[in-house]
């Protein structure tokens, strides 16, 4: 009987690795996010304590608001200018653990304490703002000087073509993700996100945040007309926050999308597989 001579396949060498996050970016990246959720936790305590939106300089009960949550009857209701949403159960009229009903804005679960302390909320939220402030300095000096913004995040000429950004768009859309060398570089998309959110978003948060402290108010009166009053910055630094939880939900979807436990590791390593190339339309199998 002849044995079989035919070849045996050679076992598939494992993806290259490359070094993708430095450490100062990993750590950051961390610390910024558990200090965004403290923060946008502890906000919506602050905003229960009186849960209206103005414009300009002045905001009360008997004000009118652009935005507002509460309860009336056995409803709660979000009211955007003149439209009114039943939020009963989510939002103004809620319940809790122990079956009891309450009226706050924000339920209990989403804010920081979990029961009402406008005291506690503001504690936790100004400590933490500072934790923002200075590792949001620290990181964007790095940016500037160890490199990061020229060699990563910094938008090349060919890729403000608007066919350029199109075909990105079209590929995010279609769940088409880069593979091989190009998986380890940040597309259009990324850097337009990540230089909005660390040079444009996080210091107008801060900026709105001052803004409405009236120590502040005496100190830099010029920040009372940059914003156009200390009711326009608390909507202005409202808006701004769910901006960030939109920008938090669309990252972790496109990490899951994108493989979570590559994309996990090289946050926590820094060092990052690179997906293989798939092979295109028409190459021999």
């Amino acid at each position: 009987m002849e044995e079989d001579q035919s070849p045996v396949a050679p076992a598939a060498a494992p993806p290259p690795r490359v070094y993708r996050h430095r450490l100062p970016t990993r750590l950051w990246h961390w610390i910024n996010a558990a200090t965004l959720l403290v923060m946008l936790m502890s906000g919506l305590m602050i905003f229960n304590a009186h849960p209206r939106l103005y414009w300009g300089q002045y905001g009360a009960n008997y004000d009118q608001p652009w935005l507002s949550i509460g309860s009336k009857a056995n409803r709660g209701y979000l009211r955007i200018a003149a439209v009114e949403i039943d939020t009963t159960g989510v939002l103004g009229r809620w319940t809790d653990a122990n079956g009891a009903t309450k009226t706050w804005a924000f339920p209990g679960w989403a804010t920081i304490p979990t029961s009402y302390s406008l005291a506690d909320g503001r504690r936790w939220h100004l400590f933490f703002a500072w934790v923002l402030a200075i590792s949001l300095t620290l990181y964007m000096l790095w940016t500037a000087i160890g490199g990061h913004l020229r060699k990563d995040l910094h938008v090349r000429r060919p890729e403000w073509s608007p066919r350029h950004i199109w075909q990105d768009v079209k590929d995010h859309a279609r769940l088409r993700f880069p593979t091989g060398e190009a998986a380890a570089r940040y597309n259009i998309l990324q850097k337009l996100s990540y230089i909005g959110v660390i040079f444009v978003l996080l210091p107008l948060m801060i900026a709105t945040g001052l803004t409405m402290s009236p120590g502040m108010n005496a100190a830099a009166p010029w920040l009372l007309d940059l914003f156009g009053g200390r009711q326009s910055a608390r909507s202005i630094h409202f808006i701004l926050a769910w901006a960030l939880v939109a920008f938090f939900l669309v990252h972790i979807a496109m990490v899951l999308l994108a493989g979570p436990v590559n994309e996990l590791r090289s946050m926590l390593t820094g060092w990052f597989r690179l997906p293989a190339d798939k092979p295109r339309a028409g190459d021999d199998a």
